[in-house]
């Protein structure tokens, strides 16, 4: 394999440990009993965001849509809900926390994409954004 493939992964990985991490921190509701099923839960949880997520997004494109792309957190609930059930130390206990946890999950993802196009351009550099010219 090559090698920044595996660092790819391994940083992603690694990144969506801590955003659980946070999210067993700041979500009732969702808890990990040990580091190992922190870990473990964050390997399934971006396995079945590569594989089933993208079947369930497909399928359910049109209320998505309607919803102005509102529906992808329910559907991101379930992926982690899934997780629990797959995960002996990873526990959601109901679809609420599980729609909180994806809440907190995406907020954590838009901020982290945020400071890395802010690192990325520089501090007075300004973000590129598409149509938008520079915002600074």
């Amino acid at each position: 394999m090559d090698k920044l493939l595996i660092m790819s992964f391994l940083i992603i990985w690694i990144a969506t440990t801590v955003g659980l991490w946070l999210v067993t921190r700041l979500v009732p509701g969702v808890r990990a009993r040990s580091g190992r099923g922190l870990w473990l839960a964050a390997l399934v949880l971006g396995l079945i965001n590569a594989f089933i997520r993208p079947v369930f997004f497909w399928l359910t494109l049109p209320l998505t849509l309607l919803t102005f792309g509102a529906f992808a957190l329910v559907i991101n609930a379930l992926m982690i809900k899934l997780v629990s059930w797959f995960v002996r130390d990873f526990e959601v206990d109901g679809f609420g926390p599980a729609l909180l946890a994806a809440l907190v999950l995406a907020l954590l993802g838009l901020a982290s994409l945020l400071l890395l196009s802010w690192a990325l351009t520089g501090a007075g550099g300004g973000l590129n954004l598409p149509g938008n010219g520079i915002l600074t």
